[in-house]
């Protein structure tokens, strides 16, 4: 078989409208794993029992079921019970609370790695405990986390595939699409290998570069 990419030529907007889609898809879910990573990080470090008993069943449950079972429960089980979402923010969230799961072990290895020599300077200088949390707490336990939760961020990257699924015509449901009407699965599937494959090394490196310029000169930097 010869490959031939230019019959892919005549689609290619349709592929670019589900590249957008996906990465539309991607930034919310990131902003939403990452908040709700931070929310679940702190009850999990907080000196509450009950909060954290419920952050760590959040945490088992959501890191212990497949993606896809949470995908149609949201999609096809909510409507069950009067609870209508749409493919596009069922995807969003989604895929929010199954990353936020997996930001809340990267946020909360950050703030556990605060030396205590830095909050006790803190709270000996008056601060409020808010202002400590916000202030030093978070963007410290941030800077840390950056790379783990890069793995996170190209995770998230390559679950939002199986967000077709559910109707949502993403990257790769846009190819499933093209695939059927051109008939050339090997040349639309390939490109989406490589688009995949640039898209994650991309992340990474831009997750490494921002890894180092956030902890240049300091001494737990190891990049």
């Amino acid at each position: 078989m010869q490959l031939d990419l230019s019959v892919l030529l005549p689609h290619s907007g349709v592929l670019w409208r589900g590249a957008f889609l996906s990465a539309e898809v991607c930034v919310l879910a990131i902003v939403g794993s990452t908040v709700l990573g931070a929310l679940i990080a702190i009850a999990r470090t907080s000196s509450s029992r009950w909060l954290r008993a419920l952050a760590y069943a959040y945490v088992d449950l959501f890191r212990n079921v497949p993606f896809l079972v949470q995908l149609f429960f949201l999609y096809y089980g909510l409507p069950e019970i009067g609870l209508y979402i749409d493919a596009f923010t069922t995807g969003v969230v989604a895929l929010s609370v199954s990353g936020g799961a997996f930001a809340s072990d990267a946020i909360r290895s950050g703030i556990l790695a605060i030396e205590p020599g830095i909050l006790e300077a803190a709270e000996v200088s008056g601060l409020p405990r808010r202002v400590i949390f916000t202030r030093i707490v978070l963007p410290i336990a941030l800077r840390t986390a950056v790379r783990p939760l890069g793995s996170v961020l190209v995770n998230l990257i390559l679950t939002s595939s199986i967000l077709s699924a559910i109707t949502l015509n993403e990257l790769t449901g846009t190819g499933r699409i093209v695939a059927s009407d051109t008939f050339r699965p090997f040349e639309v599937y390939a490109v989406l290998l490589v688009a995949y494959a640039l898209l994650t090394w991309a992340v990474s490196v831009g997750v490494n570069l921002l890894h180092r310029r956030l902890n240049h000169g300091m001494a737990q930097d190891v990049a």
